[in-house]
């Protein structure tokens, strides 16, 4: 046997210290595993021990949230929280004439189609993409949206949208943890945001004007 697999392993131990849990939910837990599944522990401890991990901290996110709620600060954030967007090569991005720098940056070819549509519209007075120093606190990490966006006032219902982009807007194809952070946001916003105000996932420029108008 290899120095690798003849190594021992306090699971229970590991396990409470990735999730925050006692040894005895974390045993409570296990007991309700599968045993071939469990087998898999023998065969790769590590990896069993992450997944297990990740998987156990995914659904406590999930219960947590049923019952999470946000209480609004007299915090603000300044014009600052831009500066960092300074510092990048902004010449790279794409050129533009209603976002708050003369360029932007995407990360994806999704993203840069709705750019796109967002600079040609008559009506959006200007958007900017967020910067990470903009986040929101969740259980499972901090959060950041990507866009925020001002409409010209009497055209549409919310004058000011929060979006986030996304390719598909099936809860089958994010990951836990984005979609886990994603129902965080939807608390957030419902509690702060006015009748003006929105929050909500997108996935084009067309889809956003449905919720807007």
């Amino acid at each position: 046997m290899s120095a690798r697999y003849a190594v021992k392993y306090d699971l229970l131990g590991k396990l409470a210290e990735a999730t925050q849990l006692t040894r005895r939910t974390i045993a409570t837990i296990l007991r309700g595993i599968n045993l071939a599944v469990l087998g898999q522990y023998k065969t790769n401890p590590e990896d069993f021990i992450l997944k297990a991990g990740t998987l156990i901290n995914e659904q406590k996110a999930t219960v947590i949230i049923e019952h999470l709620t946000y209480n609004p600060l007299e915090e603000t954030h300044t014009i600052d929280i831009f500066a960092q967007q300074k510092k990048e090569d902004l010449s790279k991005g794409f050129k533009a004439n209603r976002h708050i720098y003369d360029y932007v940056l995407t990360d994806s070819s999704n993203e840069r189609t709705f750019v796109g549509e967002l600079d040609a519209s008559s009506e959006v007075v200007v958007y900017a993409k967020l910067p990470k120093a903009f986040h929101i606190p969740t259980p499972v990490g901090n959060y950041n949206p990507d866009w925020a966006i001002a409409f010209e006032a009497g055209q549409v219902k919310h004058v000011y949208f929060v979006a986030e982009t996304k390719g598909s807007m099936s809860s089958m194809d994010l990951r836990k943890i984005e979609e886990t952070k994603i129902e965080c946001a939807r608390k957030f916003f419902a509690k702060i945001t006015s009748d003006q105000a929105k929050y909500d996932v997108v996935n084009s420029y067309g889809k956003l004007m449905e919720l807007v108008k």
